[in-house]
């Protein structure tokens, strides 16, 4: 079994139980204490888990509650000034979808404020919540189930609404970005809830603060060709504008105080 299928099924049991031993993984998946202990220590430094003696729990795990703020307030500058400049493409009667994730929240927080007419499509608790009070936003809360510790739905129920709304523009993030993989996850099932609204979208706009460059997660959800703009503070993506380009892909890079 090879390096990603190895932390596609140590994800898996992660999603599925909180936690995992690297005595049962290893005879699950047939290979030895010492490579597992070796997975789990790189996916550890990727922030997709935390080693356990003799084994790991969800990174998130210890702290459900407060999970998602956590998130939240890592780079929140960052991901504060990617949401003005998102804010900034939309027009009065669009019909958008936001992701459940911390920029796509900053994003309905500046909506929030903004006399314009949308239809907001979402994943997000949170998000469907900021956006509910305002006048002239009409907000979709997509089927799921929700996600313990991210105040997200996941899963596949809420894919038929998707076949009914005419999507302009998904704003989505990632746990990472690269060139080979695109935008990843390392939520199993949320993954195929993105692949579903990527798929729905006339337009795929990622907002990628600078962590999320250069790095690979467990499961890919937008390859480069899915993707029509990225939004970005990470200057050293510069140098991946031509192949981006390549790809069809707009690479927008901000300044941050």
């Amino acid at each position: 079994m090879f390096v990603p299928e190895r932390r596609r099924v140590i994800l898996n049991r992660l999603n599925e139980s909180q936690r995992v031993s690297i005595k049962e993984l290893a005879k699950e998946i047939q290979v030895s204490e010492a490579t597992l202990r070796t997975d789990l220590t790189k996916m550890e430094e990727e922030g997709l888990l935390k080693r356990t003696h003799g084994g790991a729990v969800l990174a998130d795990s210890s702290d459900n509650e407060t999970s998602f703020s956590i998130r939240e307030k890592k780079n929140k500058i960052e991901k504060s000034a990617i949401a003005k400049e998102a804010a900034a493409m939309l027009e009065n009667g669009q019909c958008i979808m936001l992701d459940a994730s911390s920029t796509a929240l900053e994003l309905a927080r500046i909506l929030k404020d903004k006399p314009i007419r949308l239809i907001v499509v979402t994943s997000g608790i949170n998000t469907a919540l900021e956006l509910n009070e305002h006048p002239d936003i009409t907000v979709i809360l997509l089927g799921g189930i929700v996600k313990r510790g991210s105040h997200s739905l996941e899963g596949t129920l809420g894919v038929n609404i998707l076949n009914q709304i005419n999507i302009d523009l998904l704003f989505t993030s990632a746990n990472g970005f690269s060139l080979e993989s695109g935008l990843t996850d390392f939520s199993v099932y949320e993954v195929e809830l993105k692949k579903a609204m990527v798929k729905a979208s006339k337009k795929v706009v990622a907002l990628l603060d600078h962590s999320k460059f250069f790095k690979n997660s467990i499961a890919s959800f937008a390859s480069l060709d899915d993707i029509d703009i990225i939004i970005t503070d990470n200057i050293e993506a510069n140098s991946q504008k031509p192949v981006l380009a390549e790809h069809g892909v707009e690479l927008i890079t901000i300044e941050t105080e």
